[in-house]
């Protein structure tokens, strides 16, 4: 039946329930759990997790590295949380903000017995609803009566896993001509995915020719860089670089991804922020947060620059994994065009860390 929800709405629909706080059940055909974001979690809720079983917090391998305490399924890490813990212990071990102020978090039993499936699950999916990567699980029976029973959102394991390292289709809503400081003959397109995630954008300079390489770049967004010109990074220079170069050249593409923060969002960049001002780099404090170096998604540009109908790029970057998922995903690179500006007082540290530990070519 056409009105039953897919299992891509199920998962978005399972995203804005951890945003607010409502578990949703996992299942993998032998067990069930229901799981919770530890950011959004009450101290009420807790409580009814506790008062249903063991309770486990699964965290990234890279939180518990800074945890010190093993992940022994690889990249998660199932700790089991004490029967009388309370909210704030949780949000100890899920939040590194006091982590300096509170070195001591132990000690802490890391689980290694049964499967992480669900535990992997539940921190994919708070990640993709751009919260802390530490989630909350409860193993249940009769999962399908629980969730029926209390309106909570149901997602197999077996469905809902290969959707979340796919890269949701795009499709186009709306263009139209666009002046701009940069060039006059200017034109934006909004591209929706079908994830519920996000829309992106592109900024098409002038009347590129779709036979010819274009020039292009893929800008992910930085509120703070691009809007309130913050001089922590180099990213509002380079947004309206690229377009000054474009607007001389007469002709180019500037593909705006929704992307804020590496792709942790604009709350945990701040968080990150808050880490850097205790002395760690920009890649170390999204290590003790949880999260991977990068956590972008740029298979989403070479979506948008197809569906514009270009094959081939002169690309704007600094960044060789933006060269090398250009052209795996079909986008030719026929020239890489060198960006550096920006640079400041500010972020002079910044750009020496992505270029020493994230490979740019700066």
């Amino acid at each position: 039946m056409s009105l039953m929800p897919t299992m891509i709405e199920l998962l978005a629909r399972a995203r804005v329930d951890l945003r607010m706080g409502l578990p949703v059940v996992l299942t993998d055909g032998n067990s069930a759990a229901l799981a919770i974001a530890a950011e959004c979690l009450s101290q009420e809720r807790l409580k009814d997790l506790q008062d249903k079983g063991a309770v486990t917090l699964a965290l990234t391998a890279r939180r518990a590295e800074t945890l010190k305490t093993p992940a022994y399924d690889g990249d998660t890490a199932r700790i089991a949380v004490p029967k009388e813990a309370k909210l704030n212990w949780v949000q100890a071990l899920a939040d590194p903000a006091d982590d300096l102020s509170m070195p001591m978090k132990g000690p802490l039993n890391s689980e290694r017995q049964g499967s992480a499936a669900l535990h992997r699950l539940a921190i994919a999916l708070v990640k993709s609803a751009r919260l802390l990567p530490a989630a909350l699980l409860v193993t249940i029976d009769q999962a399908a009566q629980l969730a029926a029973s209390h309106g909570l959102t149901l997602l197999p394991q077996a469905a809902a896993e290969p959707l979340m390292s796919q890269s949701s289709p795009l499709h186009p809503v709306a263009a139209a001509r666009l002046p701009m400081a940069a060039a006059e003959a200017g034109r934006l397109h909004i591209f929706r995915p079908e994830d519920g995630a996000e829309e992106h954008y592109a900024v098409e300079i002038g009347r590129p020719d779709r036979s010819k390489p274009v020039l292009a770049r893929l800008h992910s967004a930085c509120f703070t860089g691009d809007v309130l010109g913050s001089l922590k990074c180099d990213c509002g220079p380079q947004l309206h670089g690229a377009l000054a170069q474009m607007g001389a050249e007469g002709a180019g593409v500037l593909l705006y991804l929704n992307q804020e923060g590496r792709g942790i969002g604009l709350a945990n960049k701040m968080r990150a922020y808050s880490l850097q001002d205790q002395g760690f780099d920009t890649v170390e404090a999204n290590h003790r947060l949880g999260f991977e170096d990068d956590e972008r998604d740029f298979r989403l540009g070479s979506a948008i620059l197809k569906e514009l109908g270009f094959s081939q790029v002169r690309l704007l970057t600094n960044n060789p994994k933006k060269i090398a998922m250009m052209e795996k995903t079909g986008i030719k690179v026929t020239e890489r065009v060198a960006l550096k500006v920006g640079e400041n007082a500010h972020n002079s540290q910044y750009l020496a860390t992505k270029a020493a530990k994230s490979g740019h070519m700066l």
